[in-house]
């Protein structure tokens, strides 16, 4: 493990191997760094991988108030080790995170890719997002974190024995402590209107590569062809029989085709 400052001061966490064009990895919601190593390692025979805890997450400092443009930030610093230019591929609330960085960042990041950014269009869907939103941030305000990771889990479908399971082993303290961080990814980046930001995808002058696995939620694919129709340069891919957790043998082909 290696770290950075980032503008604030705010210490990173991250780990850096391979050679090659360098690609940032943004994780999605109570991902850190770890979840990824399988993929970093396929990754690195072509490509110069930078894994790193988000803030707030595993080894890195967290600096409050919280704001989307710190976690970009964040992510300069890793570009500014990489050389001054990185790709990024984003998963799930991270794809958000990084097309908001490709979009605020310029020619430092040359291409992007996403797999399946939880944006839904649905206005149904959209309902229950706000009410998930509004029981987040009370859990949250009662310090009640290991609720919030158990409640965010329930929305997108875990069986509640499933969850009480999750609850009495041994890393559900660690999970519990990423609790704060759902508001990042979810009231934050993600917004109290979760839609597809055409407005601002439209504007993404850089290659992209927008996925989604056929085996996952179903509106997933509805949003993957969104981006892929708004942004100027994507190019869409399905990737057969993977769900919201890619596998990371599915997923590392496609992305090395992609990248170099």
């Amino acid at each position: 493990m290696q770290s950075v400052k980032s503008a604030d001061g705010t210490v990173i966490a991250y780990e850096q191997q391979g050679s090659g064009p360098a690609l940032i990895i943004v994780d999605g919601a109570l991902s850190t760094r770890d979840g990824k190593a399988e993929l970093r390692g396929m990754l690195a025979p072509q490509l110069t991988v930078f894994g790193y805890d988000r803030r707030g997450r595993g080894d890195s400092g967290d600096t409050l108030p919280y704001a989307v443009d710190r976690e970009i930030e964040d992510i300069q610093a890793l570009i500014e080790l990489a050389g001054g230019t990185a790709a990024l591929y984003g998963h799930s609330s991270g794809a958000a995170l990084a097309l908001d960085a490709a979009l605020q960042l310029g020619d430092s990041v040359s291409k992007i890719a996403m797999y399946e950014a939880p944006y839904n269009d649905d206005p149904a869907a959209r309902q229950a997002w706000r009410r998930y939103l509004d029981q987040l941030a009370r859990l949250l305000a009662a310090g009640r974190d290991g609720d919030a990771v158990a409640l965010f889990m329930e929305y997108v479908g875990t069986p509640a024995e499933q969850i009480d399971g999750m609850r009495e082993q041994d890393f559900w303290p660690a999970m519990a402590a990423l609790g704060p961080t759902l508001a990042y990814d979810h009231a934050a980046i993600l917004g109290e209107e979760d839609a597809v930001p055409a407005d601002r995808a439209a504007r993404l002058p850089v290659p992209a590569l927008v996925m989604y696995g056929t085996a996952s939620f179903p509106f997933m694919a509805d949003t993957a062809g969104t981006l892929q129709q708004t942004i100027p340069h994507a190019e869409l891919r399905a990737l057969e029989g993977q769900d919201h957790n890619v596998s990371p043998a599915a997923l590392a082909p496609v992305l090395l085709e992609f990248l170099t």
